[in-house]
């Protein structure tokens, strides 16, 4: 389900996916495939981790890539869920083909 709430974002992100819902910034973005698929993508490996332990693997990592990189974007664009989902989300096939786990062959890239 697609939920439009333009007071939830931080600078530039515009979409945010939590267990059902995809969150975006503007209702035009309701239009964007790309970024529908982005979050889609999300809300499988969520599904596929359980729901919690998902959040838990993702601010985790986050943590140790801020500490890692000493900048909390470059870690933000290093978790293996956002790699797995920016390198995708041009796919529209790419749910229907991917592999269970696919974030963990973007763990250690």
């Amino acid at each position: 389900m697609i939920v439009v709430f333009r007071h939830f974002f931080y600078k530039n992100y515009v979409g945010l996916s939590l267990w059902p819902f995809i969150i975006l910034k503007e209702d035009s973005l309701k239009d964007d495939a790309v970024l529908i698929n982005h979050e889609r993508i999300h809300l499988k490996q969520q599904r596929e981790l359980l729901i919690l332990p998902f959040y838990l693997l993702y601010v985790s990592e986050w943590l140790l890539r801020t500490i890692l990189y000493m900048d909390s974007y470059r870690a933000y664009q290093n978790i293996s869920f956002e790699r797995e989902a920016y390198a995708n989300e041009a796919d529209m096939q790419y749910l229907s083909k991917r592999k269970i786990f696919g974030f963990l062959n973007y763990l250690m890239r």
